[in-house]
């Protein structure tokens, strides 16, 4: 890996490194995110399918997309879009993460182009994508406005970004913080730092302040009696997920 790492946080590599294996255990450290996982897939595939116009119930319906998953971690998201028939590339800070990614993709069949790098190495390279996944990382960096620019250049023109992260208030200190790593104990201690997180209008500014064109907002909504997660129009309380474009 190259050197221009602007906005890698050391700290939030380390905490990832040392629950690299654990990425693909149902029951490990990521069992929060493959709860997720189709929920968030659902709100990918929906806007990709509409802002390249495709039929997601035709075989392969991303076959000519370039994809990159910014921050992959042991590729789930990267798995479905190489079924969907997309070209995948999985970028992650955390070394770790990668050859742990590259063996469950050898052992699912599936080819994916896996690498130890960050967005700003990538974009200094002239990587150009037609959508960049960028989902539960911006919380993470050292400086958000840097990494969601470097995200933008890495988008050919009318390119999608799709964004996710935690607002922050009490309701998400509560949730996604004592909750999850406290009571559920479904994180490590630590995972999280809640002055870290970003209201979705801060993080629109952000978006438009990096030269993309935000278009859609919604929330990750999680049903305590139904044990299961869903999109909501109006509650981006705690997870949120948004879409934004870069202007041709």
């Amino acid at each position: 890996m190259t050197t221009a790492q602007t906005t890698v946080d050391p700290a939030e590599i380390a905490k990832f490194e040392a629950m690299a294996a654990e990425w693909w255990d149902l029951e490990g450290k990521f069992k929060p995110l493959h709860m997720l996982n189709p929920t968030r897939l659902d709100y990918i595939t929906q806007q990709i399918a509409s802002e390249f116009n495709r039929d997601l119930m035709s075989d392969m319906p991303f076959a000519g997309l370039r994809i990159l998953d910014i921050g992959c971690g042991g590729g789930l998201l990267c798995e479905p879009m190489a079924r969907l028939g997309a070209e995948i590339v999985g970028a992650d800070a955390a070394e770790g993460n990668i050859p742990v990614a590259q063996v469950h993709a050898e052992q699912s069949g599936l080819s994916i182009d896996y690498r130890f790098t960050t967005a700003e190495d990538m974009a200094s390279a002239g990587e150009q994508f037609d959508v960049v996944l960028n989902m539960e990382v911006v919380e993470h960096v050292a400086d958000p406005l840097s990494f969601l620019t470097a995200c933008q250049q890495l988008l050919k023109p009318n390119g999608l970004h799709i964004c996710s992260t935690i607002n922050r208030n009490p309701k998400s200190f509560a949730m996604a913080i004592v909750g999850a790593e406290f009571i559920m104990r479904w994180l490590p201690k630590g995972t999280h730092e809640w002055n870290k997180f970003i209201t979705p209008d801060e993080l629109f500014e952000l978006m438009r302040n990096a030269g993309l064109n935000p278009v859609d907002r919604k929330g990750f909504k999680f049903d305590f009696l139904g044990w299961s997660w869903s999109i909501s129009a109006d509650d981006l309380s705690v997870n949120y997920v948004t879409a934004s474009l870069k202007p041709e």
